[in-house]
């Protein structure tokens, strides 16, 4: 998990760096750092910056990370490593409605959510490994202040997981569930997922570091 943290924090620094390489400062559009203040009240960060590169057009990369090992009993750890390209419906350079793709790789210990009767519940085990994911994004920016501005969001993707489960005590599940044309001829706890699911919603804080 260490590891894999460590792979994400240098993708995003070496995607920022060559977001803005090779064009004249004169002639790219100033970033806007942004936060996301729902992830923040629950403990979660997420720190995002947002590049437009033409009045309709803008990239935005972004981590989440959730450095809590526990909460309420169930494992809640986990990095996002997002990049998402985004079409502006209006040419405004910083606010108005827009829609967007984006791609993205993580590594998680937790406790898989479930939705039951309405509501969200985690489950009684946990998982850890590694997934990748693939989605769309539809959100509103707004300018309020000179260079301060509020980015509301939410998104759906499909992922694809690979991971091990275990029981609450750490004893690993040897006998996931699986459809019966795939299950093992022995004892494998290795498990693979596909599913769509959330994979972003917020309202992020933004400030624009240059104009």
């Amino acid at each position: 998990m260490k590891r894999l943290l460590l792979s994400i924090f240098a993708l995003f620094a070496l995607t920022v760096a060559v977001a803005q390489d090779g064009v004249e400062t004169k002639e790219r559009f100033a970033p806007v750092v942004k936060l996301n203040a729902a992830y923040a009240l629950v403990g979660v960060v997420n720190p995002q910056v947002e590049f437009r590169f033409t009045p309709h057009s803008a990239f935005q990369t972004e981590l989440v990370y959730s450095p809590w090992r526990s909460i309420d009993g169930h494992h809640m750890h986990f990095g996002i490593f997002l990049n998402e390209y985004r079409y502006y419906i209006a040419p405004q350079r910083t606010h108005g409605l827009y829609v967007g793709a984006n791609v993205g790789m993580m590594g998680f210990n937790m406790s898989k959510p479930m939705f039951v009767d309405g509501g969200i519940k985690l489950q009684d085990r946990y998982c850890k490994g590694y997934g990748f994911m693939l989605g769309g994004v539809v959100g509103y920016e707004w300018q309020f202040a000179e260079r301060w501005m509020l980015d509301v969001f939410v998104g759906f993707s499909y992922m694809y997981s690979m991971y091990n489960g275990y029981s609450m005590d750490g004893v690993v599940d040897m006998y996931p569930h699986r459809p019966a044309w795939k299950e093992p001829a022995s004892p494998d706890p290795f498990n693979l997922s596909a599913e769509w699911l959330p994979n972003k919603a917020g309202i992020s804080i933004g400030f624009l570091l240059w104009k």
